[in-house]
């Protein structure tokens, strides 16, 4: 018997992929350069020279691709601007993670605080700050780095753009065990068997 069905080329394996941090990705973590202005003046720290940040990091990135030009190829180049710029973005996300949880501690201190019949949650004693006015502070400080590693990372991405002359993306990865375990399809098909 001769069958007509031709073999399938794609094997029924599905393929997930874990994606990067994305500049975008940044830009709604972190506070943009009004916030981290008003974040300053609210609580007096110092103001964030953003495109002093934004300029310094795009310059590091074209001063490495010209002192690494001769002995890199263009690929070559390329994947490693990919990494450095990552982990700039990477890092910048993470800080911006960490600062929305920072203000979410704040807010939910603040509103602990404002119930007058929480002895717990009131200032400490004159002189010294209660805990949500702490939490407050802290979550302040987190906004302007988190700010801070943002214009590093649309300083070192407008770079990589520059030198590559596309734009960039985060590196996807396939992740390494995707679908289910052995001993989850094994338990699946004894519990079928079972009925």
């Amino acid at each position: 018997m001769t069958s007509n069905a031709r073999p399938s080329r794609q094997s029924g394996k599905v393929v997930q992929l874990r994606k990067g941090a994305s500049l975008e990705m940044v830009r709604l973590a972190c506070p943009d350069s009004a916030q981290a202005f008003l974040i300053s003046e609210s609580f007096g720290l110092p103001v964030i020279d953003c495109d002093g940040i934004r300029d310094l990091h795009h310059k590091i990135i074209v001063d490495t691709a010209e002192s690494l030009n001769e002995g890199l190829g263009d690929r070559a180049m390329q994947i490693h601007l990919q990494r450095i710029v990552g982990s700039f973005v990477g890092s910048a996300h993470g800080a911006g993670q960490f600062y929305s949880r920072a203000v979410t501690e704040a807010r939910d201190a603040t509103a602990k605080g404002s119930n007058d019949s929480r002895d717990e949650d009131l200032d400490g004693p004159v002189g010294f700050n209660g805990a949500a006015q702490r939490k407050r502070e802290f979550a302040a400080d987190m906004g302007l780095q988190a700010h801070a590693l943002r214009c590093a990372a649309e300083g070192v991405v407008s770079a990589y753009e520059q030198v590559i002359g596309e734009s960039w993306k985060p590196f996807t990865r396939q992740v390494e065990n995707p679908g289910q375990t052995v001993d989850r399809k094994a338990t699946e098909l004894q519990m079928a068997a079972l009925g």
